[in-house]
């Protein structure tokens, strides 16, 4: 296999290439920094690109492989987003408002690092992962490799961009409202949103309240399954531990699913909420799918306390971004928007916010419910097709945040209750850009989610398509 398809051939072919011998480390390193220098002018996707630590990292993981050593992602480039700490570097959160460098790596960056995995950059973030785009005033705009004049998404747009265009075998990507679903849809990629306390997000206990989880953007499930493998488990101070899963996460995507029990719901969280044709078609395809595949399909469209629950999100929302620029160093740095917003939550009353950000506790068994009657529920993951790069830019912050809800409106519900959902590719639009569907599981499963999403993998094989937006770059 040549070095560029190598590029494209995600995380297990390459370090199988690796411990095989069929390619070096250090060549695997170097095409992807060449690729990165020649698509990344277009892209914008990473902030930091590692180019010399990178092939040192490269060249040492080609002396262990001479050694006999093997690890699972021994030489596989991987990139990680801007808001996970990194040694040396301070963790930007797509501001310019961090200045002081981190005494040392995150915990999975350094779970990465004892894989054997080698960190190739940084990729970026729309300020404080406030929006469903990636695009500030400062950074401008990442674009997605399937059609640049649209967006990749967000927040963990940057990784998506990478992972998609060849730039990395993997990425590492944070959720706090669908940031690695969102992404991972409108780019062609699979990423599954772990259980709350599933990664350690160390050294941090907890990200705004518990709803940010972090996790992979990969190209297959199986690759998603085996960095997973690498990162997860908890770490001292973790504010949330989740339940350790049944097996091995490599081992649930190589396991037939069974005959399960699927909900389908077409049901926006909150009125009124239109959902696109196409985006329609491939819910109603893949349920078709996977009825084909012997498993019970039944329409399922449960209430979920929209009005209430929705207005403690957006409250909620607001006010954690009042508290992320609160805790910036230079918090006066960031772009107008961000200010505009986290202005809006400083101005919750208090009242408004002890009910917003109380506890789960009932909201959580209310969503739940559904899974007493079912073992995976299928949605919508976005509303409509990808997004256009710069679409919002007329809307003045209000009127950006409710369209932002509304595009996203299947995924926040499970940052808060803090279920495993994955976004799955599911087709394409008219004009050629991905569209996907979510799986959520029941809490602490990401096993079912995993057999089911590969299962529908070998169906309908997503990952040997290379985006057709990058021209002649490939």
């Amino acid at each position: 296999m040549e070095l560029t398809q190598l590029c494209f051939a995600g995380v297990a072919r390459q370090a199988h290439a690796v411990r095989s011998g069929e390619v070096t480390a250090h060549e695997l390193v170097l095409e992807h920094l060449r690729r990165i220098e020649r698509i990344d002018p277009k892209l914008n996707a990473f902030r930091l690109v590692f180019t010399e630590q990178a092939l040192a990292q490269a060249q040492r993981a080609d002396a262990r492989r001479a050694a006999g050593e093997d690890l699972p992602l021994l030489g596989v480039p991987i990139a990680v987003k801007e808001d996970i700490a990194v040694e040396g570097l301070p963790t930007t959160k797509g501001t310019n408002a961090a200045r002081t460098p981190q005494p040392a790596d995150s915990a999975i960056v350094a779970r990465l690092r004892a894989a054997g995995a080698v960190v190739i950059g940084l990729t970026r973030m729309p300020e404080l992962g406030l929006w469903p785009h990636t695009e500030s005033s400062w950074a401008g705009p990442t674009r997605n490799p399937w059609s640049l004049t649209h967006s990749p998404g967000g927040s963990s747009g940057g990784s998506a961009a990478a992972v998609a265009a060849g730039l990395a075998a993997a990425a590492i990507g944070t959720d706090g409202a669908g940031s690695l679903r969102i992404p991972a849809a409108v780019t062609g990629l699979f990423a599954l949103k772990p259980q709350r306390g599933r990664v350690s997000l160390a050294p941090e206990p907890q990200v705004l309240g518990g709803l940010v989880v972090a996790g992979p953007l990969t190209r297959t499930v199986g690759d998603w399954a085996l960095v997973a493998d690498q990162i997860h488990g908890a770490a001292p101070g973790d504010a949330h531990v989740a339940h350790p899963p049944r097996t091995s996460f490599t081992e649930a995507a190589r396991t037939d699913p069974g005959r399960l029990r699927i909900g389908v719901s077409l049901r926006p969280w909150g009125p009124g909420i239109p959902i696109a044709d196409e985006v329609r078609d491939v819910v109603q395809d893949t349920a078709a799918l996977l009825t084909d595949l012997g498993h019970d399909v039944v329409r399922l469209d449960p209430p979920m306390r929209d009005l209430a629950a929705s207005t403690q999100f957006a409250l909620r929302y607001l006010h954690n971004a009042h508290l992320a620029r609160a805790g910036l160093e230079l918090p006066d740095l960031v772009e107008a928007r961000t200010r505009t917003a986290a202005e809006l939550g400083r101005r919750v009353p208090r009242g408004l916010v002890r009910w917003a950000t109380g506890s789960d506790t009932a909201l959580t068994a209310y969503a739940n419910r559904v899974f007493a009657s079912v073992d995976v529920l299928l949605t919508p993951a976005l509303t409509r097709p990808p997004i256009r790069v710069g679409e919002w830019d007329g809307r003045d912050v209000v009127t950006a945040l409710l369209a932002a809800a509304r595009y996203t409106t299947f995924l926040p519900l499970w940052n808060i209750v803090g279920n495993p959902a994955a976004s799955v590719p599911a087709g394409r639009t008219s004009s050629g850009l991905p569209l996907a569907v979510q799986l959520v599981g029941r809490q602490h499963d990401e096993c079912t989610l995993l057999s089911v999403s590969a299962q529908l993998e070998r169906a309908r094989p997503w990952a040997d398509r290379t985006p057709s937006g990058l021209g002649h770059a490939n």
